[in-house]
């Protein structure tokens, strides 16, 4: 018995090593809500609300109050996906590796590290699609791989417009092809990644551009739909959300742009509305225009994001001379889409450590199971669970890890497309 608890616990430490190590992305975004799941699985049941900062608006000239109520937001983080890997051995394959250190690191490296890269890499892929498609903001020049850091002082400037924070903790994560060329252009810009991380991460490439850099091929890819070209309805839908927390979300495209011809995750622009300042509400420099993405089509509206605010502390958006819009605006408005019709992009992404969050829980230890061990590193939990199959002489053994995700601060995230 004490041999079989021993493996156990020796398959949960290496399982969690080894996730730990090949969290390219995940190792990177917040997990700083992980607490509220911890020992109990799931104290607060399968979601959490989180309050998002309130926005307020000064007052200029005056010395008479003009007092603000509170417009407070929440979203949702729910923690309801389990994903694991199944394996069985034979116990004499098991016994051994205890007190025979080669024979664990055969086994570690034949069973427990593609198992564990298999489940991570499933894991990160889901979740960079996710992050992907709920970032609006986009660099680059789609069809065009960047041979110099002009997309990447881009994509820099739309996370410093949206304020995030210049803390160290900006990242990019590349894929591996296109990684190769700006790497091979730009060696003499990048930092050695010894001087950078104490601890190894896998795919680490060094830090240039306010941001570490990581080689990562679950980079997601978005294939456009049939048409980009068209205009909002004349009577667009769009509302403020300045008044609703359900206003502002949705639009109205489907007389010139089927619902059959949208993606979610498609970035596009709307003519004659521009990104304003989120503090100062002028028209930011350059007067961009606000980019949007889809992340929900209906039968005749399309979800969006970000929400529209034209009034208010929260305003997004302003005409080009930084006046406040109308939905008159929006009625009609011609809308450009990144990219061709039916043609495929990488969608890389840089963006700040707080911009993304991904939450484990605890699982519970069964009370009927004599070896089922949980471990926890950098908010990363994982159990490992071992059962006998008596007829054949069998150790069943299930490694499990359950998780939610939530893009809370998707502006401080850019994707950089290729």
């Amino acid at each position: 018995m004490a041999n079989a608890f021993a493996v156990t616990d020796l398959v949960a430490s290496e399982a969690l090593r080894v996730a730990h190590e090949k969290c390219q992305f995940i190792g990177t975004i917040d997990r700083q809500y992980d607490t509220y799941y911890q020992q109990t699985g799931g104290k607060h049941g399968s979601t959490l609300r989180v309050k998002r900062p309130n926005a307020y608006t000064r007052r200029q000239g005056s010395r008479v109050m003009s007092v603000q109520d509170q417009d407070e937001r929440t979203q949702t983080i729910t923690v309801a996906t389990q994903d694991g890997v199944d394996m069985r051995f034979n116990s004499q394959e098991l016994i051994q590796s205890v007190s025979n250190g080669a024979a664990f690191n055969d086994l570690s490296q034949n069973y427990i590290v593609p198992a564990v890269s298999s489940l991570v890499s499933g894991i990160e892929s889901d979740f960079i699609a996710f992050c992907t498609k709920a970032t609006w903001n986009t660099a680059g020049t789609a069809g065009t791989p960047p041979t110099d850091l002009l997309a990447f002082g881009d994509a820099r400037a739309k996370l410093n417009q949206n304020l995030a924070p210049k803390d160290g903790n900006r990242n990019i994560q590349y894929d591996s092809i296109n990684m190769s060329k700006i790497v091979n252009g730009l060696k003499g810009l990048f930092q050695d990644s010894t001087q950078i991380k104490e601890q190894y991460r896998e795919g680490m490439i060094g830090r240039t551009a306010m941001a570490d850099w990581y080689e990562n091929d679950r980079m997601w890819t978005l294939t456009n739909g049939s048409d980009v070209t068209g205009t909002l309805d004349a009577a667009s839908l769009v509302t403020d959300g300045a008044l609703s927390a359900s206003n502002g979300t949705t639009m109205d495209m489907h007389t010139t742009v089927a619902v059959t011809a949208q993606v979610v995750g498609q970035v596009f622009t709307v003519a004659g509305v521009y990104a304003c300042h989120p503090e100062t509400k002028s028209v930011l420099p350059g007067a961009p225009l606000q980019q949007f993405t889809i992340t929900a089509i209906s039968a005749s509206t399309t979800t969006i994001a970000p929400q529209i605010f034209m009034t208010g502390p929260r305003q997004n958006v302003c005409s080009v001379a930084g006046a406040q819009l109308s939905t008159a605006t929006f009625n009609s408005a011609t809308l450009t889409f990144v990219g061709n019709a039916s043609t495929s992009y990488v969608q890389n992404l840089m963006y700040h450590h707080d911009a993304y969050q991904f939450i484990t829980a605890d699982l519970p230890l069964m009370d009927d199971a004599q070896k089922c061990v949980r471990k926890v590193q950098d908010g990363l939990a994982i159990r490992v669970w071992m059962g006998s199959d008596i007829r054949n002489d069998e150790l069943l053994m299930r490694l499990d890890i359950l998780y939610g995700f939530a893009a809370l601060r998707p502006e401080w995230g850019c994707r950089i497309t290729m």
